[in-house]
C-alpha cells in the first residue's frame, strides 16, 4: 500500500510540474501573440491613413468629373432646345 501512495505522489509531482512548463510555454505565447497583435494594428493604422488620402483624392477627382460632366449635358441640353425652338419658329413662317 506504501508503495503505491509513493507511486501516486511522485505521477502527481510529474503533472505538477508538466503543468507547470505547459502554463510557462503558454504565457510566453500569449505575450508574443500580443506583441504581434499591436504591430499588426500599427500597420493598419498607417494604412488606413493612407487610404484615407486616397480617398479624399479620389472623392475631390469625382466631384471635378460630376461638375464637368453637368458642364457638358447642360450645355448639350441647350443647344438641343435652341435647335428645337429654331426649328419650331422656321415651322410656322
Amino acid at each position: 500500500m506504501e508503495i503505491l501512495t509513493i507511486l501516486l505522489y511522485i505521477v502527481g509531482i510529474v503533472l505538477l510540474v508538466i503543468l507547470c512548463i505547459l502554463g510557462i510555454k503558454l504565457i510566453i505565447a500569449v505575450d508574443k501573440f500580443s506583441s504581434l497583435a499591436d504591430n499588426i494594428t500599427e500597420k493598419v493604422d498607417s494604412f488606413n491613413g493612407a487610404l484615407n488620402i486616397m480617398n479624399k483624392a479620389c472623392n475631390g477627382i469625382a466631384s471635378v468629373s460630376d461638375s464637368f460632366v453637368f458642364g457638358i449635358s447642360n450645355l448639350v441640353s441647350k443647344v438641343l432646345k435652341y435647335l428645337k425652338k429654331k426649328e419650331n419658329d422656321s415651322d410656322e413662317m
